[in-house]
């Protein structure tokens, strides 16, 4: 554990470090910078303003474009835009958004002149979004991104308000989140359902943990259901990210700041002692946007000692420093206090008899987690600076319910980061040519104090500990600098490509505070500094054919550094030190577009080879080794619909069909995986949605969802088999007049009994950790705008 002497040894390296890495910063974009191209003399500008259709409000963060001259603007929270160099001639001017309907407008420039235009956007009646931030880390237009990106809008976050990020990530085809207690969650996106770090967990494009520290429950660290949206990036996608970034990248954009003061309260109750409250308070005065959120929430858990309290808020400053130049500043706090810290999976008997029980209700969780970012962006007609400091603190103190049975031990990690992420893009005047160059500066120091324990066990169940000898007791600190470059042109219109590389250099310092152990189950290497150093290329395509048919192809390489438990807490592992990173080619290809202007579509067809995967190899006897796993196949397609089929009532379906293979896996001598299926990967996954809007009262809907989980295999062997599961849900918002809203819903219609995860071992046999039963919650929301 930090003592005050060891933070401040950490806060003075911190300090000493980061002129360092700012100069390292500098060099990297000043070797981008292409000299400034000369405007022509007789030019004009095209300036004007986005609102929302109904409300009239000003829209921010629409895309604005002239088109068929690659130039373009993006609009401000005043909802105002300008285009400068514009040749005279008569051109149309678009604006698309997130959630909205295209809007377009022809306009004629004159030399020397000042083009001024008013674009009002409508509500979009289908669900393919057209404008996505993540790939770029800036507004871009879909049809001219190449990758598969699946986005859940705010205006579905604001009607559902999510107790669990799996509520909504589902609606998005390919993406399995499973529950594991709390809002503690396993992520599958083009790989099997895992803990360990093959996803990129952002807000605001900022990593929510340092790569080193990664923790598979990092989204309960973001204030989902206060949120404006979520984007999905799929696979290694881009140069834009690294490490982390191989099943895919999930982005939580914080909302921003509303023009006109505004005040929301949402008060909730339901089944198990369920409580919630969510506040937020929004306003703009002159060049100052201020957005406060609040969350609250407390759960009496469905099954014996599953508790659950957080806290969380966010607080976003958006301050114009200039026509050209803004600041976007966000805090995040999040406490967590959460009984039994996992899915506490039950014996086949048990899990059918009463999956109420638990058999680790001495488990626990207990989190902090603490972020700043401030994101200054300075716009030219032709360029974007854009430079985001951040900080970050995490303290987990847990004792994990999984392994009781085979390690049991309690642990504390912790770790404070400081980096920054520089960007910059220019377009070149040529081909609709444009370069993005940056760099990733990450710094974070920090610590693991580990003590094994001995449990109490009544049958089954463990009813206490005391704590024995220390484990683990060591400093570690990663450090990881990463320049990339991607080039973007458009030899025609409707032609775009895309080439981008990125290299990583990345590693850790590791001292330990207790003697080297060589043997048994707890092994402790000694003091090392292993360092990573990849490139990444990625190639893209996209062919704009027409509004209904948008092509669009990608190689995408990916790279993963251990990370610090795998690395440092050896186990009894014969080596972890020398764990290789983990590598993984990417080809895909996808079609998507608008049909009459009622039907959207997706479709995405990909394979991925990944090698020297990192895994936890069981042994007969239940333990664990972590264990580099040669190499597996993933290969699938993935298709989403959404149609509007009659006034007011719609259909969304979200699908997937996958095959993942291990190729070649031989962790222990007469023991080969080669061939067999990866355990816990569905082959099909489904979400099914109907939703009925009627005209009036406005905002009032009735929503019907079908969840499909196809059969997975439960272990490497293929022995046995989990026979998936179908759950209905029923979803309602009922305006009561006044500002006043009624939201309620009913999980799993059916009461059916099903399984969120499930493992076979031959040390335990088959364990299975049971999903919520039928549960109804009900909701009243409040909003104020003046």
């Amino acid at each position: 554990m930090f003592t005050s002497t060891r933070l401040r040894g950490v806060a003075a390296r911190m300090v000493w470090r980061l002129p360092r890495a700012a100069g390292a910063a500098a060099l990297a974009l000043a070797a981008a910078l292409p000299l400034r191209a000369q405007q022509p003399a007789a030019t004009g500008s095209v300036e004007g303003t986005v609102t929302d259709a109904e409300t009239a409000a000003p829209l921010a963060g629409a895309i604005v474009q002239l088109r068929g001259t690659g130039l373009g603007a993006v609009t401000d929270v005043a909802g105002r835009f300008r285009i400068g160099g514009v040749a005279p001639g008569a051109y149309v001017v678009s604006a698309e958004r997130i959630g909205s309907r295209e809007a377009t407008a022809r306009i004629e420039v004159g030399a020397g002149a000042v083009a001024r235009v008013e674009l009002k956007l409508g509500t979009a009646a289908v669900a393919l979004p057209t404008v996505v931030v993540t790939a770029t880390r800036e507004a871009q237009r879909l049809g001219q991104t190449a990758a598969t990106v699946g986005v859940v809008g705010g205006a579905e976050l604001a009607r559902t308000k999510p107790t669990h990020p799996a509520e909504v990530l589902g609606q998005i085809p390919g993406v399995w989140v499973s529950v594991t207690g709390g809002e503690g969650h396993m992520t599958s996106i083009r790989l099997p359902q895992t803990t360990n770090p093959m996803y990129l967990f952002l807000e605001d494009g900022v990593p929510t943990r340092s790569t080193g520290f990664y923790n598979h429950n990092a989204l309960y660290e973001v204030n989902v259901p206060q949120a404006e949206r979520i984007e999905v990036l799929k696979g290694p996608a881009t140069a834009l990210y690294g490490s982390d970034a191989i099943g895919g990248v999930i982005n939580v954009e914080t909302r921003a700041p509303s023009a006109a003061p505004s005040a929301e309260a949402y008060v909730e109750g339901g089944a198990f002692g369920w409580r919630r409250v969510l506040g937020s308070l929004s306003g703009t005065r002159g060049a100052d946007g201020l957005r406060a959120d609040l969350n609250v929430t407390r759960s009496d858990g469905w099954r014996s000692a599953t508790g659950y309290d957080r806290q969380s808020g966010t607080l976003r400053w958006d301050r114009r420093l200039g026509a050209a130049t803004s600041l976007k500043t966000v805090a995040d706090v999040t406490h967590v206090d959460q009984q039994t810290a996992g899915a506490s999976a039950l014996l086949r008997a048990d899990f059918e008899r009463d999956p109420r029980q638990n058999y680790t209700p001495i488990s626990f969780r207990r989190v902090l987690a603490l972020r700043l970012s401030s994101a200054l962006e300075h716009r030219t007609e032709r360029s974007l600076l854009s430079l985001t400091p951040y900080a970050r603190y995490d303290d987990m103190d847990i004792l994990p319910n999984w392994s009781l049975t085979y390690d049991p031990t309690t642990y504390d990690t912790r770790n404070a980061s400081i980096g920054l992420l520089a960007k910059y893009r220019r377009e070149l005047g040529w081909l609709g040519a444009r370069v993005i160059a940056g760099v990733d500066i990450d710094h974070s120091p920090g610590s693991r104090l580990e003590r094994a324990i001995q449990p109490t066990r009544d049958g089954e169940v463990f009813t206490s500990y005391v704590e024995n000898d220390t484990l683990y007791d060591y400093d570690v600190t990663f450090q990881g600098i990463s320049p990339y470059a991607q080039l973007d042109a458009s030899p025609t219109e409707r032609l775009h490509l895309t080439a981008g590389l990125r290299y990583d250099h990345v590693g850790f310092d590791y001292a330990t505070r207790l003697a080297p152990v060589q043997t048994g189950k707890y092994r402790r290497p000694a003091d090392a500094s292993p360092t990573y150093d990849h490139l990444s290329p990625k190639l893209g395509a996209t062919y704009e054919a027409t509004e209904a048919l948008n092509l669009y192809a990608l190689y995408g390489h990916g790279f993963r550094a251990p990370s610090e438990g795998q690395l440092f807490r050896q186990g009894q592992a014969a080596n972890t030190i020398d764990l290789r990173p983990v590598v993984a080619d990417n080809v895909e290809a996808g079609a998507r577009g608008r049909l009459l202007g009622r039907l959207a579509y997706q479709v995405a067809v990909y394979r991925m080879d990944v090698k020297d995967d990192i895994l936890s190899y069981i042994n007969p006897d239940g333990t664990r080794e972590t264990v580099n796993a040669g190499e597996t196949l993933h290969r699938g397609i993935e298709a989403g619909l959404g149609a509007e089929l009659l006034a007011g009532v719609r259909a969304d379906v979200a699908y997937s069909r996958s095959r993942h293979t291990y190729e070649r896996w031989s962790p222990k001598p007469g023991v080969d995986y080669a061939g067999h299926e990866v355990e816990a990967a569905p082959r099909t996954t489904l979400n099914a949605r109907l939703n009925w809007t009627p005209r009036r009262p406005a905002g009032a809907r009735l929503g019907l969802e079908w969840v499909r989980i196809g059969s997975f295999w439960e272990d490497a062997e293929n022995t046995h088999r989990y026979g998936g599961h179908d759950l209905l849900n029923l979803r309602v918002n009922a305006p009561l007049g006044r500002g006043l809203e009624l939201v309620g819903r009913l999980d799993n219609v059916t009461d059916a009994r099903y399984a969120e995860t499930a493992l076979y071992t031959a040390a335990r046999g088959e364990e299975l950790a049971p999903g919520m039963p039928r549960s109804v919650f009900l909701g009243l929301e409040y909003h104020w705008n003046r």
